[in-house]
């Protein structure tokens, strides 16, 4: 079982999507916790990190295998994501 650090720039990112996609970024990132390597999540090209789909918008995140740690840094609409 991983934990799950959200950093506050995340925090803020979910406050300000709309209801539905707020309850369903939490869901997503609830089950994180049991497998941070979900079907669906993509390792970004260049980095260690991953990006996790819910619908429209993206949960940009790290992992931290030797920690059991899930660093969730953004979450953002998919054309601002990667950017």
């Amino acid at each position: 079982m991983y934990s799950v650090r959200i950093l506050r720039r995340a925090i803020k990112d979910i406050a300000d999507l709309p209801k539905e996609y707020a309850r369903l970024v939490s869901e997503h990132i609830d089950r994180l916790q049991e497998d941070p390597r979900p079907p669906g999540a993509k390792k970004l090209r260049g980095t260690t990190d991953y990006s996790l789909r819910v619908g429209v918008y993206r949960i940009l995140y790290d992992i931290d295998d030797s920690a059991r740690i899930v660093t969730i840094y953004r979450v953002k609409h998919r054309r601002e994501a990667y950017r």
